[in-house]
């Protein structure tokens, strides 16, 4: 890898590892340090997720304007404010303010980094480096680790630091972010953005463009049945043991699966499929963890959970390096941060809408609710264009 790669998959890593160590002990922190009911938790947890998720598209286009490392820079920084205002909040206004702070700065670093990897896993390949595909791959599996390792970190401070748990947890996620700060501000290029309009491609126009539009349903179907990894697998856990108990050993399995596998997969796919092809063999994938499923839950035991969790990792580990590699061939770079922050955002909300009846579907007996979440990825598969699909040409306006 670059030394560019190699910087923002280690920011990556850092990034989420901070971030997971806090974000499991949250909702706890909020129903009992806090006494806060659980409408009102749920209403703080969603608004994290919103000013997250939703916002993506402005750090995007934010990106394109001023260049990543601004983007970067403030979003980190945002990300220590919010943690620490978070370590010592005392009240439900105050803890809301920190969680949305701490959402809106991944909403600014996190389109500004992805979109920037996928410009240099571009700029690698065409200088005779390795695959995009596997650039970005590396990338997924230095997130998934960091998600991996935050959670075991928070543990051990949560029972390591008594009354004071949350807030050493909060402290210490703030102290790596200092660390990822530090090294962007070391290490990150300059430049980037682009102030000019004449003769750039205009933002409506690529979030009008069919194409792009077409990955984004794809990738809303994939995040749609990522997402049943928190609905569905909770639940078919409860089905079959009477508790969640073994939710975290599902969870650990598939951020290992990701941060071992992720590699190895890349060169076995790519070296038969190119980036459309590995999405719709993605898709494939989640359509047979569904499937799968619904034929083994009649049998009992985790066999089901066990399946779904599988194949549904290995399908993220085809279709997000294969999605981000395909990006820069569907719009021009000065607005991939853009169209970064904008599949994400769409994305977001269509799990945001899709998610209650989901919900309401999985409390169905019998195998019918895991069939039809089967039968969405096969549905979205022609959805998927080919490579190269758009050229700037096609986009741009003197």
């Amino acid at each position: 890898m670059t030394p560019l790669a190699r910087l923002l998959t280690a920011s990556q890593f850092a990034f989420n590892a901070g971030f997971y160590a806090v974000l499991p002990y949250l909702a706890g922190h909020l129903t009992g340090a806090l006494g806060l009911g659980g409408a009102l938790v749920g209403l703080v947890l969603g608004l994290r997720t919103f000013s997250q998720q939703g916002l993506f598209v402005i750090g995007g286009a934010l990106t394109d304007r001023f260049g990543p490392r601004p983007v970067v820079l403030t979003g980190v920084t945002l990300r220590i404010a919010g943690f620490v205002w978070l370590a010592y909040a005392t009240s439900a206004w105050t803890v809301t303010g920190a969680v949305v702070l701490v959402g809106f700065a991944a909403a600014l670093f996190s389109p500004a980094v992805e979109s920037e990897m996928a410009r240099e896993a571009l700029r690698a390949e065409r200088a005779g480096g390795p695959r995009r595909t596997r650039t970005l791959a590396r990338f997924s599996a230095g997130g998934q680790a960091g998600a991996l390792l935050g959670p075991v970190l928070g543990t051990l401070l949560v029972y390591g630091a008594g009354d004071a748990s949350f807030r050493a947890a909060c402290l210490v996620g703030a102290a790596l972010f200092a660390l990822v700060l530090a090294a962007h501000a070391r290490l990150m290029p300059r430049g980037g953005g682009t102030r000019e309009r004449h003769g750039t491609v205009r933002r409506r126009a690529i979030l009008r463009d069919h194409r792009f539009l077409r990955l984004a349903l794809a990738y809303s179907v994939y995040l749609l049945l990522h997402n049943q990894l928190y609905l569905a697998l909770p639940a078919e856990l409860d089905r079959v043991t009477g508790s969640q108990a073994a939710l975290g050993w599902f969870f650990a399995l598939s951020s290992a699966l990701v941060v071992l596998g992720s590699g190895p997969l890349e060169r076995r796919a790519a070296a038969v499929l190119d980036a459309p092809a590995m999405v719709r063999a993605g898709l494939l994938l989640l359509a047979a963890a569904f499937a799968a499923g619904a034929a083994l839950r009649p049998l009992g035991g985790p066999g089901a959970a066990l399946t779904l969790t599988v194949l549904l990792t290995l399908g993220q580990m085809l279709i997000l390096p294969a999605t981000r590699a395909l990006l820069p061939d569907l719009v021009p770079s000065a607005h991939l941060g853009l169209a970064t922050g904008a599949l994400s955002s769409l994305a977001g909300l269509t799990v945001l809408a899709a998610s209650p009846p989901t919900a309401t579907l999985l409390t169905l007996p019998g195998p019918t609710p895991w069939l039809l979440l089967a039968a969405l990825p096969v549905l979205a598969i022609p959805a998927v264009p080919s490579a190269p699909a758009v050229t700037a040409k096609a986009l741009t306006r003197a």
